[in-house]
């Protein structure tokens, strides 16, 4: 038996599966955090097609892997699902539209540069993803942080990388190794999916979810179909990075994209903020693809285009090959060095799910180790906190200031440089998404609307 020999007994239809992840394709704004969120709510309230329980456990496993954990973890509800099928469809529709939006504003960039409206625009959207991201902090931490104890984890990650910079893998490696103790000590706390808060209302049971609780005939481990899967994507991945090599030396810049971006693809944990660092320092400092001001440019097109945050690289990839072109058009080898970034960025994340999901749908049976990947969730809610407020102090404030108080760092605002502007603005945001519950394709709108109006009525 092979884990595609079986059709999926749950009922779900693939066709109506497709329109779901373009519909979640389309509204997967603001980050990794907004973009779980948004999965979280059409695939296990509205859809009910996945229990809560094993929602958390996927994302506990992405959230160990390198590279974009929201995409990831589209693949992996898309395999559990329609077999292979669905991972590559969920997984490509994911990434299609930020990949079409980061090309064309790429072209716009380069093309036209900063203009005086589209600024504005840009500026009034941010306050709508600053929206985002703080409602989906708020969404998963009352799933994922039902109890004082995992609370707890998530409080102590918030301020050993807010406070401390301690680095995010250490904090995984230290949340991971607590809950591994805590389940072997049998401390219920970290259990799957316990300690809802009842005002959370009663989470969906894997039971009484489309899949159910048991784990799928093509989801079991199979070592033969492991093989062919590992040699297929790493063909499919490593296999045009060769070829560009042998074809064009190891010193052109599409060698160097291809090379590079593949060593992300395998180093970069912790999440799409940790990938963005790494890469900033390399295609800044190393390659001079690009200056530091563009790298912050290209983040704020990714924050407010659709699609995995990571996406960014696909502008580092168009930028390095535009000002690189080798005799080629430099639209054009921007379009290619885009392509080829978001290729062997993105083609991995098949790699680890259909290879690794086997087995971590067995680890649902192993306490411990279940309840070190609910700790390690716990401590990544409160990262993306950190990250939360470091967005809102660069967002709100002209200038921010790191004050070193012995083994803290702390980041303080210059309260003389708020912009009033974006003060107004993220409130009503906030407001609009917490109190009325308006959802993001609106907001979205309207800020980016209120944006162009208050920068010109303050005179920015």
């Amino acid at each position: 038996m092979t884990p595609d020999s079986n059709e999926p007994q749950h009922g779900v239809p693939f066709g109506e599966a497709v329109r779901v992840w373009w519909r979640i394709a389309l509204l997967s704004f603001g980050g990794p955090a907004g973009q779980i969120a948004v999965m979280h709510r059409i695939l296990v309230e509205e859809k009910r097609w996945i229990g809560e329980e094993r929602f958390l456990h996927a994302l506990n496993f992405c959230m160990l892997l390198p590279g974009p954990e929201a995409q990831q973890l589209a693949i992996y509800v898309g395999w559990l699902l329609h077999k292979t099928k669905g991972g590559l469809v969920a997984g490509t529709l994911f990434v299609l539209p930020g990949l079409v939006s980061i090309m064309a504003l790429s072209w716009l960039y380069v093309l036209w540069g900063n203009v005086g409206p589209v600024a504005a625009l840009f500026f009034g959207l941010k306050a709508a993803v600053l929206a985002i991201v703080f409602q989906a902090v708020a969404r998963i931490g009352s799933r994922a942080l039902g109890n004082w104890a995992r609370l707890a984890v998530a409080a102590a990650a918030f301020a050993a990388i807010f406070l401390f910079e301690i680095p995010f893998p250490l904090i995984v490696l230290a949340a991971g190794l607590f809950g591994y103790f805590a389940g072997r000590a049998g401390w219920a706390a970290f259990g799957g999916g316990g300690g809802h808060p009842a005002s959370a209302g009663a989470p969906l049971s894997d039971a009484d979810s489309a899949l159910g609780e048991a784990v799928p005939p093509h989801a079991r481990p199979n070592r033969r179909w492991a093989l062919r899967i590992a040699v297929a994507f790493l063909l499919l991945w490593l296999g045009p990075v060769a070829l560009l090599v042998a074809a064009l030396g190891p010193n052109s810049v599409y060698s160097d994209i291809g090379i590079f971006f593949s060593q992300m693809a395998v180093v970069t944990f912790g999440g799409a903020y940790a990938v963005l660092a790494y890469v900033a320092q390399a295609a800044v400092e190393t390659y001079g693809w690009l200056r530091p001001t563009e790298m912050l440019d290209g983040l704020g097109l990714a924050e407010t285009t659709p699609g995995p945050l990571i996406m960014v690289t696909q502008f580092v990839g168009f930028l390095g090959a535009y000002r690189d072109p080798g005799g080629m058009a430099p639209l054009l080898a921007g379009t290619l060095g885009g392509l080829l970034t978001t290729w062997v960025t993105f083609t991995p994340c098949f790699l680890w799910i259909f290879l690794g999901g086997p087995f971590v749908e067995r680890l649902r049976s192993n306490r411990p180790l279940a309840a070190a990947l609910s700790a390690i969730t716990a401590a990544v809610v409160g990262v993306i906190l950190n990250l939360a407020v470091w967005f809102a102090l660069h967002y709100l404030f002209g200038e921010v200031r790191e004050r070193d108080l012995g083994p803290l760092s702390l980041e303080v605002p210059v309260a003389a440089t708020i912009d009033p502007a974006a003060l107004l603005l993220s409130a009503a945001a906030l407001v609009a998404m917490f109190r009325f519950r308006v959802g993001v394709l609106p907001v979205l709108g309207a800020c980016a609307l209120a944006g162009v109006v208050l920068r010109s009525g303050f005179g920015v």
